[in-house]
């Protein structure tokens, strides 16, 4: 059964959940992608989805493009229950609980299909039951966008190139290591900032993935983009624990069902869009560099080494990796 012919199943299964739901409730829902994004979509397609379940009882107002604040502001509300959900990266999820951080392990993923089963794989399921202790939070389940390229400005031929190059990347911990291990010039930026930063040298190359690098036209202030596949980029659906802690076990399963049905759906999108999206680049002109694992040298083995240290599930991850290759 595919993700698109699981919701249907599980809205009705939801509103059979609705006889004996608690009182109604509007949640409210942040996160950091622009509207057109996949993520902003799904969360739209979920709150679509509860108030069908629910007969409109229940409603969910989406907060995109950090209108409610920035990843780490928005873990913060959702811990003290000021904000009721969200979809964050792994990655802010990994700056509270390190173990998250094996989910960027460099080339864990052979392709998009393979990361889509480490992040449905026992081991992943089992992360989130820590959630609520270690941060605050229930996890629901994992999302996901397009495996990690780098767009850069000038002619790159080589790892050498990137050297000193301020490049942009999401403001976490295991991509930081990456790029200073590289010998990069990491820096942390919001994704409204990119085009601009790009195009005025405040940056000379991006860390993304290939929807924004398409949709959002970054491809325009790159002369190169390294298809590299290097890192994956998971998401996870957060419902704050407080929030949680108050419903009913009605309104969780209906809640839960319905999230999780929108996450799968989300990573069998990027499964199929991925590919068609960097075609789209490649047809723009601008010059493509694929590479592979050699290409970043000792950089992979050296994260490794540095990230088996801070999360105690590095080599279970890498075992559930080659146990899901194919």
């Amino acid at each position: 059964m595919t993700c698109l012919t699981k919701l249907p199943a599980a809205i009705a299964a939801a509103t059979i959940l609705l006889a004996s739901a608690a009182s109604a409730a509007d949640f409210r829902l942040g996160l950091i992608t622009p509207p057109q994004h996949i993520w902003t979509g799904a969360a739209e397609g979920f709150a679509a989805d509860l108030a069908e379940a629910s007969g409109g009882a229940h409603s969910v107002t989406i907060f995109p493009a950090q209108q409610l604040g920035n990843e780490a502001e928005m873990m913060q509300q959702l811990q003290t229950g000021a904000l009721d959900m969200a979809f964050l990266t792994v990655a802010e999820v990994s700056n509270r609980v390190p173990d998250f951080g094996a989910f960027y392990a460099p080339f864990l993923a052979r392709d998009l299909d393979h990361a889509g089963r480490i992040l449905q794989s026992d081991l992943a399921a089992r992360m989130l039951e820590d959630l609520p202790g270690k941060a605050g939070v229930v996890g629901i389940g994992y999302g996901m966008a397009g495996l990690r390229q780098i767009a850069a400005k000038g002619e790159v031929a080589s790892a050498a190139d990137l050297q000193g190059k301020k490049l942009r990347i999401t403001p976490f911990k295991p991509i930081l290591d990456f790029y200073n291990l590289l010998g990069a010039a990491p820096t942390p930026m919001p994704l409204p900032a990119v085009y601009d930063a790009l195009a005025n040298g405040q940056v000379n190359a991006i860390d993304m993935d290939a929807e924004p690098i398409w949709k959002l036209k970054y491809y325009e202030q790159a002369d190169t983009v390294i298809v590299s596949n290097h890192m994956m980029f998971p998401m996870v659906g957060l419902v704050s624990a407080k929030v949680w802690k108050g419903m009913s076990g009605e309104d969780r399963a209906m809640v839960a069902d319905l999230m999780k049905a929108r996450l799968d759906e989300c990573i069998a999108t990027y499964i199929v869009k991925d590919a068609e999206w960097l075609e789209q680049v490649r047809g723009t002109g601008t010059a493509f560099l694929e590479v592979g694992p050699d290409f970043f040298g000792d950089v992979p083995a050296e994260w490794d080494k540095i990230w088996s240290e801070q999360s105690a599930v590095l080599g279970e991850m890498r075992d559930v990796a080659a146990s899901t290759a194919e």
